[in-house]
């Protein structure tokens, strides 16, 4: 089934303004619209908003998916020049000025005046594809639920081995990338294994666990400014043993 969204523009017709993705970008481009003459359609994969420098908590067990990702619909509810669909883009045609999307058995066919396309990247793993079987990105939901799956089924893994270099095998987690995900990630995990699972387990001490941060540049954070990461130098040092910051 073949739907319009849409009809033509008259002349002299308020201007229309699709806009493709509904994370910072799509969003911020909408909001920004809010009291101008045109009427906006956001189209979006998914039916919510991503806040994605929080993805490393959901990983860790911290927050619920549903704390980091409000309903778009719900968030642009009062801007009433605003209409939300749901749908992949699939085509975007520029000569005719028409982007399709599909959901389930339907096809929307939605024509633009102007076009925003805010659709979000996709893990980069600098050539090296194959990483991606043992090193799962994070920018999206399933992701962080990947590696919280990850990081707790290590733990539990660890309490039932009766070998303890497997254990310690078990309870190493290696951390690629010491920017601020990286560095996030890295202590997220030991308050984890400190805090938030101490005494919750009989045979292992999850605080004995050992993370890796990997990077190519000798300093974590290299693109903050310098007198943040020395002041803070310390905290990561008193980690010892159970934080590692290394070159690859």
């Amino acid at each position: 089934m073949t739907l319009s969204s849409g009809e033509p523009s008259a002349v002299g017709g308020r201007h229309r303004v699709v806009i493709i993705g509904s994370g910072f970008g799509g969003l911020n481009a909408a909001k920004a619209l809010k009291r101008a003459d045109v009427d906006i359609t956001l189209i979006s994969k998914t039916t919510t908003h991503l806040f994605q420098p929080l993805l490393y908590q959901v990983a860790t067990g911290i927050l619920s998916e549903g704390d980091i990702a409000p309903t778009t619909r719900l968030i642009l509810r009062r801007q009433k020049n605003v209409r939300v669909l749901l749908g992949e883009v699939n085509a975007i045609d520029l000569k005719a000025q028409t982007v399709t999307s599909k959901l389930m058995d339907m096809t929307t066919v939605t024509p633009y005046d102007s076009l925003i396309v805010a659709a979000g990247a996709q893990q980069s793993y600098f050539g090296n594809d194959e990483f991606a079987t043992f090193a799962p990105g994070m920018k999206t939901i399933d992701d962080a639920l990947e590696l919280r799956g990850r990081i707790l089924g290590a733990f539990e893994a660890a309490e039932v081995s009766t070998d303890h270099a497997e254990r310690e095998r078990r309870l190493t987690f290696v951390v690629v990338g010491a920017g601020p995900t990286g560095v996030e990630v890295a202590g997220q995990i030991v308050e984890l294994a400190e805090r938030t699972l101490a005494g919750a387990f009989r045979t292992i001490t999850p605080s004995e666990c050992r993370v890796i941060l990997l990077d190519a540049h000798p300093r974590c954070c290299r693109r903050w400014v310098q007198s943040w990461v020395s002041r803070h130098n310390g905290g990561w040092k008193r980690w010892t043993s159970r934080f590692n910051s290394t070159r690859w």
